[in-house]
């Protein structure tokens, strides 16, 4: 392992374009609170400010903000490429930025450079070699024009294979989607949640069912009102609850979907809660914590602190969702589009009356999806256990440092 001349631990400077508390960046903050700090000294560097800043220097992680243009910044991933012109805007843009970015970087004195999301990773790409830096990517996201635009995915495959030393990837779904790599090149290390002794689940008095995140097209809230007011004709008393709000450039979306209901008839049925800093709570007091994105996700953290707050899941059946809650494919067949599993139902992406089907019958089967819940948070304390991905991913920094 290359150390700093004063043998003390390699520096490592991660870089993400958002200070949102979206999935990855949740994933960095926690694995940088859980870094062995005598291997590596961690820094981040963000171009925007908000809650990620707060809460890692609050863990005392050194962290910057190297203010960008907020087109470049708040920009979705189908905007970005929805037109000839916008992206020759933003590739402008992202050039403009590079020599600021490598001054930041040599400034770091970081050794290694980690881009954590897709912008990251561009930027990285061009602003590291003229630093004179390595760089890793942490991939957060599936590289396949299911989920991003078809000529995003050609140039961010290009930046794969050219650009970092090593792609830590956040599921084998994602690593599948990466363009040919030596397997020497990729390691796979799944996001987790830290250990906790978390409170028992506060069954509600009537059928409650939850969805937990950001509010945009990919994460399914279109399709969860749509199940409820399905299932709102067979089990009149459910109640469902969207917890989270809209970033980026997905606000229109968010009005779209908190109309929704009225719509349908169940306005009185579905509550729209907002951000939420500290969601356990309001995952213990859920009959069932569901994951409906209509598209296959990298991975779903989310799903993993329902198993650990011992809640029954429903998630979708796609990306790397299978991964975490059928992992030895021994699920079977329950109803239409809908598989049972040791550990929770999956169901059809984007089949809003299969989610119907799985909530009913876990109002239905109390026990049996208690049963369930038992054995995944069993599973989750076993398989994702933060210690050992900061573990894999220190290893896998070190491995690039060499």
């Amino acid at each position: 392992m290359r150390r700093r001349p004063d043998n003390t631990p390699a520096r490592v400077l991660a870089i993400d374009h958002t200070a949102g508390l979206a999935g990855g960046e949740v994933a960095l903050a926690r694995l940088l609170e859980e870094l062995n700090r005598d291997r590596h000294d961690p820094r981040v560097l963000v171009l925007t400010d908000g809650p990620l800043v707060a809460r890692l220097r609050a863990a005392s992680i050194p962290t910057v903000v190297l203010p960008a243009s907020q087109a470049l910044t708040e920009a979705g991933r189908g905007e970005a490429a929805s037109s000839p012109l916008r992206l020759a805007a933003n590739a402008g843009r992202t050039v403009l930025l590079v020599p600021r970015l490598a001054r930041a970087i040599r400034g770091s004195g970081a050794d290694l450079v980690v881009a954590n999301t897709l912008k990251a990773a561009v930027l990285t790409a061009l602003a590291a070699p003229l630093a004179g830096r390595r760089w890793v990517w942490h991939l957060h996201d599936r590289l396949a024009p299911d989920y991003l635009p078809a000529p995003l995915v050609t140039a961010l495959r290009l930046v794969a294979r050219v650009g970092p030393r090593l792609v830590v990837a956040n599921s084998v779904a994602t690593r599948r989607t990466l363009p040919v790599l030596p397997d020497e090149r990729v390691v796979v290390a799944y996001p987790a949640v830290p250990a906790s002794t978390p409170l028992p689940p506060l069954p509600p008095a009537t059928p409650t069912f939850g969805l937990l995140g950001r509010i945009a097209p990919t994460k399914g809230q279109r399709e969860f009102v749509q199940a409820a007011a399905i299932l709102a004709g067979d089990v009149p008393e459910a109640r469902f609850v969207v917890l989270g709000d809209a970033m980026f450039n997905d606000h229109d979306f968010a009005e779209e979907v908190r109309a929704l209901p009225a719509s349908l008839g169940i306005d009185g049925a579905v509550r729209f809660a907002g951000w939420i800093d500290e969601p356990a709570e309001a995952i213990r007091s859920l009959t069932a914590l569901v994951h409906a994105s209509p598209v296959p996700e990298p991975f779903g953290q989310v799903v993993i602190e329902g198993m650990l707050a011992g809640i029954p899941i429903i998630a979708t059946a796609a990306g790397g969702v299978p991964e975490i809650v059928d992992p030895d494919g021994a699920g079977t067949t329950l109803a239409e589009g809908v598989i049972q599993t040791p550990f929770g139902l999956l169901v059809r992406p984007g089949d809003a009356a299969a989610l119907a089907r799985a909530m009913r019958h876990v109002a239905e089967h109390p026990d049996q999806a208690g049963d369930a819940a038992v054995r995944a948070r069993a599973m989750a304390q076993e398989r994702f256990d933060i210690a050992a991905t900061a573990r894999t991913v220190q290893d896998a920094w070190d491995h690039a440092l060499r």
